[in-house]
């Protein structure tokens, strides 16, 4: 009998918006907890599959980006979207306090409070994307125009290829 899946906060919200998406597994190595160990349990596209990085502007504070797992935030650009001078990613100490999730398990959706967010714009290049549920584990299959709606997200081009 298959195991059933702990449905996480950022599920039941989906739930409660009436969002389509499906929660799919994986095995967690917690020595790789890149996006590229992500895709291959998954079977996927690096492409499709996004992190999750909290950046600090020095204008505006505490914003999101959403990124393919291929690519790594351009700082400067995202600086420029957010209407900052300059960005850096949070301390990773800062992560959970700040967001409520930890690295690897980071989601766009549920966070201690909503940040300004950004979705790289190919996001809009597929019907479907994969997001962390909130926990390591667990990935978010949604419709990445689900989810800008949802998060009230800008799209940009806030990253370049790793």
């Amino acid at each position: 009998m298959a195991k059933k899946i702990e449905k996480t906060n950022a599920a039941r919200l989906l739930d409660r918006a009436k969002i389509a998406y499906e929660l799919i597994p994986y095995t967690v190595d917690e020595d790789n907890l890149a996006a590229t160990h992500v895709a291959e349990e998954l079977g996927e596209d690096i492409a499709t599959v996004f992190k999750t990085l909290v950046l600090r502007g020095d204008r505006t504070g505490l914003f999101v980006c959403v990124v393919p797992g291929n690519h790594e935030v351009d700082l400067k650009a995202a600086a420029r979207i957010s209407k900052n001078k300059s960005s850096e990613l949070i301390a990773m100490k800062e992560l959970l306090p700040t967001t409520g999730y930890i690295r690897g398990g980071c989601s766009p959706i549920g966070m201690k409070r909503q940040l300004p967010t950004y979705i790289h714009q190919s996001a809009l290049d597929y019907e479907r994307i994969y997001i962390s549920a909130g926990v390591r584990g667990l990935q978010i299959a949604i419709d990445p125009r689900d989810l800008i709606a949802f998060v009230q997200a800008d799209v940009a081009d806030i990253s370049r290829p790793m």
